[in-house]
């Protein structure tokens, strides 16, 4: 017969997950991967301004090459009201919010009718529209966080 716990058992992972732990790395490695997570940092904030150019996988990559070389890079980005959530939300089993699916999807539409629209030749069109379409798909299958973990 099965033990009794006194305390049920929860399957919901944590609120906000700890950042990885930081492995030191050769000092060219870490300065290579400092320039790489400034550079998709910057990336990242032009993004948030700048209609069809993607912000959360810059934000991804910058967390990403931060935390190979510089924790306090990490730490920052990882705390960040904007930037954290998409972070937090990734390391926590690739989630993605609702909120950053729809707009994925607005800006994408948007990018495919003014390709459609413009002068480029039909395949360009075509491979792009078909590049985004599949992009899409794979977004809104990602799981999304609970609600209560949800971007605001």
């Amino acid at each position: 017969m099965p033990e009794k716990r006194d305390e049920p058992i929860s399957h919901t992972p944590p609120t906000h997950p700890t950042p990885p732990p930081y492995q030191p790395r050769p000092a060219v490695v870490r300065w290579l991967l400092m320039a790489f997570a400034v550079l998709c940092l910057v990336m990242g904030v032009i993004g948030v301004i700048v209609p069809g150019l993607p912000t959360t996988v810059f934000i991804l990559m910058a967390g990403w090459a931060a935390a190979r070389s510089s924790p306090r890079l990490h730490g920052w980005l990882w705390n960040h009201r904007l930037f954290g959530p998409m972070l937090q939300n990734w390391a926590n089993g690739g989630r993605v919010s609702r909120r950053a699916k729809w707009s994925a999807a607005i800006v994408m539409a948007l990018c495919a009718c003014i390709l459609l629209l413009s002068g480029a030749p039909l395949g360009v069109k075509v491979g792009a529209n078909v590049c985004m379409a599949c992009v899409l798909v794979w977004l809104w299958f990602r799981p999304e966080p609970p609600k209560a973990e949800a971007e605001p």
